[in-house]
């Protein structure tokens, strides 16, 4: 689908899932809670009006320019690909049970053993802390690897999410992105989750 869908398209998303962009050995895996209704129904990651994913992404140097949601497949080009802790959509992520959070992180770390991302980033403070039993965890580089990978949490761009500016999202995602080109993953976790 290559235009915006219609508000029946939207409702008649609930539960579809969006595909994973994603290839071996990426230099980020970037995943969101779950998609959108509208994300569902347009076939693309974080394609709801609004959000400001790829604002920030650009922003913070991951990208050349700001790319469009139907152009999602396009970050494997730039080493970096999508995914989500929760396949299915839903109107809001508030829909989510804390066992598919858990479970989601489960299907995540067998993601990361089969794909070998270098970093994975969580957009989401409050998922990752229920996903990944971390009710103490706080933005940014986390402790623990997740497999192989370097683990990062970052601020859920939403629109709906007042409590960060775009501002703010781009420096959370720039700080990453330096981190990630600079930082040797080997010594840096207290373990490995799983």
């Amino acid at each position: 689908m290559d235009e915006r869908p219609t508000r029946d398209e939207v409702l008649a998303a609930r539960g579809r899932r969006l595909p994973d962009v994603i290839e071996p050995r990426l230099r980020l895996l970037l995943c969101g809670i779950n998609p959108s209704l509208y994300s569902a129904a347009a076939r693309h990651h974080f394609a709801r009006p609004g959000n400001r994913f790829w604002r920030a992404l650009h922003g913070a140097g991951f990208t050349p320019g700001v790319l469009s949601p139907l152009e999602d497949r396009r970050l494997l080009e730039h080493g970096l690909g999508l995914t989500n802790l929760v396949a299915r959509a839903t109107a809001s992520a508030s829909e989510l049970g804390e066992e598919e959070l858990v479970a989601g992180r489960r299907r995540l770390a067998r993601k990361v053993r089969r794909f070998a991302p270098r970093w994975v980033a969580v957009l989401g403070i409050g998922a990752f802390r229920c996903a990944f039993a971390r009710s103490d965890a706080q933005l940014g580089r986390q402790p623990e690897r997740l497999g192989t990978a370097g683990l990062w949490v970052l601020p859920n761009p939403s629109g709906l999410n007042a409590h960060f500016q775009l501002e703010q999202l781009v420096a959370a995602f720039e700080e990453l992105r330096e981190a990630a080109a600079t930082s040797s993953l080997l010594g840096t976790g207290r373990g490995d989750l799983r």
